[in-house]
């Protein structure tokens, strides 16, 4: 994938990430005698939220670092799970919280996240991480805008001076996407699934980052010539947000799923949780 020059390979830089992270990992080890940590918690018995959850898990001791599993019943009420967020907050043992979402439709996911303290919110969802990442401040990324802007940087992408269109609002993708560019000095207009003459504005566009959860919307002829295309989504079969097939030769830069953004998201999650076990040890970072 890497030999095609249109390609932004994500599995690359995330493996470069992989890295990085874990020589961080053996450089707080070597400071402090620490091992970073990441705890997640899971409520209920969703397949595909548990199986994403383990592959945390094993990415965490890729890279040396350790991790809490604490999963939760179907039936658990908000007030139980702000109490294990609370625990957890208080373990200084335990240095990132990652709350998997979905949770039960009992519970206030909203509150829930909240009660993760922004020091270790490495997953970027509280209100907390949003303004840090409004501001360009030292906080948390949300993990997938954070893994996209990222790999914008690593391909030398230019984001100054770019107009970007977002397409999709969601509070922990395309809002903070959103934030992260304009903090980048992008022009950025954020789009939905009410927006009027949707393709005429994405031909306007540098970049387009494709984040709404439906297969295949973004299509080539939406496109003008040599854009950036950044496609979020995975759906099955598995194909993105973006029809690839049309995009691609429209695009002067394109991510594939899979191997674009999502094992960006893992990567940055990882990455994020060692740098908040070096924060709150005390190391400038």
């Amino acid at each position: 994938m890497s030999d095609d020059k249109k390609i932004i390979d994500g599995t690359k830089i995330a493996r470069q990430y992989r890295k990085k992270t874990a020589a961080l990992v053996q450089q707080v080890q070597g400071r402090h005698g620490v091992t970073p940590c990441l705890a997640t918690i899971l409520v209920g018995s969703d397949p595909a939220s548990e199986a994403y959850v383990n592959s945390k898990v094993r990415l965490c001791a890729k890279v040396g670092m350790t991790s809490v599993k604490e999963h939760m019943p179907e039936s658990t009420t908000t007030a139980e799970l702000l109490a294990k967020i609370n625990q957890l907050a208080n373990d200084p043992a335990v240095h990132g919280i990652l709350l998997q979402h979905p949770v039960p439709e009992q519970i206030d996911e909203r509150a829930c996240f909240e009660a993760i303290p922004g020091s270790k919110d490495v997953d970027g969802v509280t209100m907390h991480s949003f303004g840090t990442m409004s501001f360009a401040l030292p906080g948390f990324a949300s993990c997938t805008p954070g893994g996209m802007v990222a790999l914008l940087d690593a391909y030398d992408l230019p984001i100054e001076g770019k107009h970007a269109v977002v397409v999709g609002r969601s509070a922990i993708l395309g809002k903070p996407l959103a934030m992260m560019l304009l903090a980048r000095n992008a022009t950025v207009t954020i789009c939905h699934s009410r927006t009027k003459n949707l393709p005429d504005i994405i031909r306007e566009a540098d970049i387009v980052c494709a984040a709404l959860g439906r297969p295949n919307f973004v299509k080539g002829d939406w496109l003008k010539e040599g854009a950036v295309v950044l496609d979020a989504g995975y759906n099955p079969g598995p194909v993105g947000d973006a029809e690839f097939e049309t995009c691609y030769p429209k695009a002067s830069m394109i991510t594939p799923v899979p191997g674009g953004v999502g094992p960006m998201t893992l990567a940055m999650l990882t990455y994020q949780t060692a740098v908040g076990a070096a924060r709150q040890l005390g190391d400038d970072i």
